[in-house]
């Protein structure tokens, strides 16, 4: 009765959270062959004359040669710079816009310390400027003392959730500082300072436009391995990667390409990003787009399936790492069954991961006391995985 009970509640509360937000925009569906013609004649018109069987075998062929499709040359123009952080709040709910305001005014009055950010041109390029300049935000650990031991120079990348602002993920970041290890915390395509003016969310990095929407996966993936080639340059040795919700789908496909991604935290998980973009309370706006244009269920996942973590599984398998697997029990916008999926799919390619469970939900996640919870599942794991990979000098399989 209890255990009812409690569902129940969750599930309510999980609503009220994914329904706060008024500004969800149903948009019509677009197939977005414009954003992939660079990689393949199947985006051209005349390659197959039916937009869906089209957007399928691009999906097949991406899968196919998505070594090229994520691959990239790396930048040249690496840098650092030093400003106020700013908010950049995804919604127009009072409290979130007087937060914004409040920042802006310790910066005028030279109350709020400057950061550091990483700042480079993306390898892969888009139609807003304002998008195509990577920023990441840099905690570097402090340098070990003398009488400390040595240990090689570890870093992690962390890839907050869909619509994040500027501020989220970034107590982890200075807890994995105290652990000996630097953070870069990377803004994802379409997120806070990277977001054109025209939108008040963070819209186009997961849309009912098909092809601008595995764009921007591909110039995530991009931009974390370009990250590691400057962490690289700066002396790092070890490397690991933390995503959330959107985030994890981003650096999953990562370290499926990357080997050098030792260390993994998947804080939300799912199998194919079709049926989340189906099933989701989150996604919605998105869903109702897709019936409105008559597609199916089954037919939103194959035209994503270029950006599912299920299409890279055994490259994902084939290296070893240690991984992380938090799931929620009453999540609505990665339901339980996907999650359970992706751990089914890990134990039979016996990929090494701790499977964690929030009794939450997905929203909730960033409530108390569940967000503690969270924290301590990601930080304790990020802790020992480094430690561990320290002490071997890499992760055997």
């Amino acid at each position: 009765m209890l255990s009812r009970l409690y569902a129940k509640w969750m599930f309510s509360w999980e609503t009220a959270l994914t329904t706060r937000d008024t500004n969800r925009i149903v948009r019509p569906l677009e197939w977005g062959f414009d954003w992939l013609n660079d990689f393949s004649r199947l985006a051209n018109a005349d390659a197959i004359p039916d937009d869906l069987q089209r957007m399928v075998a691009l999906n097949h062929e991406i899968v196919e040669h998505s070594e090229d499709f994520f691959g990239y040359v790396t930048p040249t123009d690496f840098r650092l710079e030093t400003r106020h952080p700013q908010l950049f709040p995804t919604n127009v709910r009072p409290e979130t816009l007087a937060q914004d305001a409040e920042l802006k005014l310790q910066a005028a009055v030279g109350e709020l310390e400057e950061a550091e950010f990483l700042r480079f041109t993306s390898p892969v390029s888009t139609p807003y400027p304002e998008n195509d300049i990577v920023n990441a935000r840099w905690y570097p650990a402090p340098e070990p003392s003398a009488k400390q031991p040595s240990r090689p120079r570890q870093a992690i990348i962390v890839m907050p959730q869909w619509n994040a602002d500027a501020f989220s993920h970034n107590a982890l970041c200075t807890m994995f500082n105290r652990f000996g290890i630097s953070a870069l915390r990377l803004s994802k395509p379409y997120h806070d300072i990277r977001r054109p003016a025209e939108l008040e969310r963070s819209d186009y990095a997961t849309s009912s436009n098909i092809g601008r929407t595995t764009a921007a996966c591909r110039q995530a993936v991009v931009d974390i391995r370009s990250c590691i080639d400057w962490l690289e340059s700066q002396g790092y040795e070890q490397f690991g990667v933390l995503g959330t919700s959107l985030g994890s789908c981003y650096a999953f496909i990562a370290a499926a390409h990357d080997a050098r991604l030792q260390v993994c935290a998947f804080n939300h998980a799912s199998t194919w990003f079709g049926d989340v973009v189906w099933t989701g309370q989150s996604t919605r706006h998105i869903r109702a787009a897709f019936e409105q244009a008559g597609l199916t269920q089954e037919q939103v996942r194959e035209v994503f399936t270029a950006v599912s973590p299920m299409s890279y599984m055994d490259r994902f398998a084939a290296n070893p790492k240690r991984v992380l697997v938090v799931h929620a029990t009453y999540d609505l916008t990665f339901l339980r069954e996907f999650s359970l999926d992706v751990l089914n799919n890990f134990d039979h390619r016996k990929v090494d991961y701790v499977s964690k469970v929030l009794p939450c939900g997905h929203y909730t996640t960033g409530e108390t006391p569940y967000k503690y919870i969270d924290g301590w599942y990601l930080g304790s794991f990020i802790y020992e995985s480094f430690k561990r990979l320290a002490q071997k000098g890499t992760i055997k399989a």
